[in-house]
This record gives C-alpha cells, structure tokens and sequence, in this order.
C-alpha cells in the first residue's frame, strides 16, 4: 500500500511526517529505520505519527520514530512540525491544541505570525524521573567517561538529556563525547547530550548529540533543557535565545514546577508517498 507523506523541518531538524488519523496503517521500528535512511529511504532525524487521541481530553495522539527505529517520548521541533502539519492538512481548525506523547501531554499554539509556541510541561529534575543514576538531586554531576571525570547537568523534558557547558561550541567534542554519555550506564535509557556555550544573561550557542540520531541542526527539547540547566545554575536569565546549527528558539521558565514555553518555526519542505 502507498501512504502519503510531508517532509519538514525545524531548524533543519529534519522529520517525515504521517497522518495515520485519515490513513490506516501499523507502523514499526523496521520501515522507520529504512525510510529514515538517507541514501536508500524518504531521510530525516525523525518520523512524526498522527494518530487519534486514546484520551478524550487531548487533540492527537503523537508518536516519534528515530532514524535508527527507536520509539522516543519527545520532539520539541517535531512538535512545532506538527501542528503546523495538522492545521495546513484540516485534521483540525484549532490553533491551540492539546496533543498527548510518550513522555506526557503538551499544548501547541500556532501564531499569527507562523511561529509555534509550544507548552513543553515542567522539566523533571529528581535522577529517578529522568533517568539518571545519582543518589540525591543536584544541580551538576560529576562523570566519568574515558578516564576524564565531565560536569554535566541531568533533566528531562520528557525525553532524557545531559548538558555540558564549554567554552566553544565549534570546538567542542560533540562527536567524541556525544555517543559515549549517550550510552552511559548513568543514563539507563540513554539521552540527549547538549553542548552550551553561555554568550551572556540571555543569549547561548548550543549543539545537541541526539539519541539514536546522532548531532542534528537543531534539538527542541535540548535547547530546553540547556536552558533550564543554564538559569538553575545562575548563568543565565528568562526569557532567552538559543543560537543551534539551523537557526534559533525562544525559551521561557520561571523556575522549578513551572512549564518550559518554546517558540520557533516550522516549515513544509515537500509531499510525497511511500509504499508500505
């Protein structure tokens, strides 16, 4: 069978995009692994999934793919991709929506303007939550990885990440350090790792070593747990601007309970269809 799809991007975080609420099919982590797949498949980051809610209270139900198959809980670029997919395609005329992930239910809102702010929920920061292995909550970890002990931050905004900060982005050992603190036994379902550069009170430069994904353009829940790392620790200020690879997100947090607020672009690259 032939399924459509839409290609997008955030930030040049890049997703394939599936409305299975008017088409029907059972997606597995075999046909994301070769669609995902840039020189053989559709390539992207990301597969985003459409569906029905399973809960009456929410919009959509969202599902996110890796490009290596692996299911995660979070997308924060994919989400903005999302409403903008489910506004431009009719499945709904709302442009506040409610959409339940994995990792817990967030509020979209697509403005005036094309941006999409995105209600991401507050960040978890007890080890237990995350995961991560620490015997008491702190702001930074001492860990060790290849005979060096590295500082790094633990938060979850529904997906887990690490964030190291550094003096220089562009030199920074993301793909030396990325894939070893993405599988460190301290991480028992892996994470994200973010590297920061601290600019001043409100502006930072970030890259972000993504779970089963490798470095992307840009990483939505990353810059969000960049900055709720950076304002815990007293380096910087709400509301700030993270600078990544593909461009830059608005990130807002008032502190421990409250919700972290995102906003940035989405973007439609192209329509296409895929045989299943």
């Amino acid at each position: 069978m032939l399924l459509r799809f839409t290609k997008m991007h955030g930030l040049g975080n890049d997703f394939m995009v599936l409305d299975l609420v008017s088409q029907h099919a059972h997606i597995q982590p075999k046909n994301a692994k070769a669609w995902g797949d840039r020189h053989t498949g559709v390539g992207f980051d990301q597969l985003l999934i459409v569906e029905p809610p399973s809960n009456p209270d929410v919009d959509f139900r969202y599902r996110i793919f890796n490009a290596d198959g692996s299911e995660v809980e979070q997308c924060g670029n994919g989400a903005r991709c999302f409403a903008r997919f489910v506004l431009d395609k009719r499945l709904t005329v709302k442009k506040q929506i409610r959409v339940e992930t994995k990792g817990g239910i967030i509020e979209l809102d697509v403005r005036a303007d094309g941006q999409v702010r995105v209600n991401m929920g507050p960040p978890r920061l007890v080890p237990a939550e995350i995961p991560f292995q620490a015997e008491q909550q702190a702001l930074s970890y001492p860990v060790e990885v290849d005979g060096q002990q590295v500082e790094l931050a633990a938060v979850s905004m529904g997906n887990p990440h690490g964030v190291l900060r550094v003096d220089n982005v562009d030199s920074a050992p993301v793909h030396e350090l990325g894939p070893k603190l993405e599988h460190h036994p301290r991480f028992p379902q892996r994470a994200n790792i973010g590297f920061l550069q601290v600019i001043d009170r409100k502006q930072a430069k970030l890259r972000v070593w993504e779970r089963g994904a490798g470095e992307t353009q840009a990483c939505g829940t990353g810059a969000c747990a960049a900055a709720v790392a950076a304002i815990s620790q007293g380096w910087m200020d709400s509301p700030l601007q993270i600078e990544l690879p593909g461009g830059r997100l608005s990130i807002e947090w008032a502190g421990p309970g409250q919700p972290v607020m995102m906003t940035g672009p989405a973007v439609r690259v192209y329509e296409g269809q895929v045989r299943l």
